[in-house]
């Protein structure tokens, strides 16, 4: 449902607060993530930035209830998000016990990251800088500011559409460094395939936010899936005989 009433006119400044929260967030992760000093303090940064986003939205009028964290609507939130993230980590799992679909998760920048960094990534780096800040500002601001000055359907198509946007440079990184699409052809069809995918997972993140009126549901699938994914990876390359992880990370 549109935060808009019938007939509402937006005002300037709402138009004005979900193009720039659109524009910083299209550019956030694609330049921010090229500098050495986003990827040491990924977590901290993140962080400082979830801080200044919600301000903003603060600033803007936008309501804790809007931002999809309202104490009534927590608990409907746990319960779906809990429902939606179970059947993901059931499969990665899955994935990593069955031998023929174990050389699936292989993932070179999860076979570099020695036990500890493994840890680090799953406990810290996933939950705290990539899973809190994403859901804060693309289910939350984002999505709360576009209902303001857009219909329901087009508020979702546009913040999915951002959401990709923010997964090229990743995107392009995880084809380098799995040495996947060689040539520059394959690798745009590549990156822009990843990006339409991203969107449209960022449709279901975006429908659990609205079934359940927290962002508590797409934080717990968005979750499971970021951290299902490398624990797999890392078991399914344990499980195969003669292959061992490697001690040294790069992130």
């Amino acid at each position: 449902m549109s935060n808009r009433a019938p007939g509402h006119k937006p005002r300037r400044a709402e138009v004005t607060f979900a193009a720039a929260v659109c524009a910083a967030l299209a550019g956030y992760n694609n330049l921010a993530g090229l500098r050495p000093w986003h990827r040491r303090y990924y977590p901290a940064v993140n962080t400082l930035a979830t801080a200044v986003t919600l301000a903003a939205a603060a600033a803007s009028g936008l309501t804790a209830d809007e931002l999809g964290l309202g104490r009534d609507k927590l608990g409907q939130g746990l319960r779906l998000g809990s429902a939606a993230a179970a059947p993901v980590v059931a499969a990665f799992g899955l994935a990593a016990l069955t031998p023929a679909t174990r050389p699936l998760l292989d993932d070179q920048r999860v076979a570099a990251l020695s036990g500890p960094r493994l840890a680090y990534h799953v406990l810290l780096r996933i939950p705290v800088g990539t899973v809190a800040w994403e859901e804060t500002a693309f289910r939350g601001v984002l999505h709360a500011a576009l209902r303001r000055v857009l219909a329901e359907p087009a508020a979702t198509a546009v913040a999915c559409a951002v959401f990709g946007i923010w997964h090229i440079r990743p995107a392009a990184e995880a084809l380098a460094a799995n040495r996947l699409a060689a040539d520059c052809g394959a690798r745009i069809s590549a990156v822009a395939a990843t990006a339409a995918g991203t969107a449209a997972a960022g449709a279901l993140l975006s429908l659990l936010r609205e079934r359940s009126g927290s962002l508590a549901a797409p934080v717990l699938l968005h979750l499971a899936a970021n951290c299902a994914a490398p624990l797999a990876s890392a078991l399914a390359r344990r499980s195969r005989p003669g292959v061992t992880t490697g001690r040294r990370c790069r992130c």
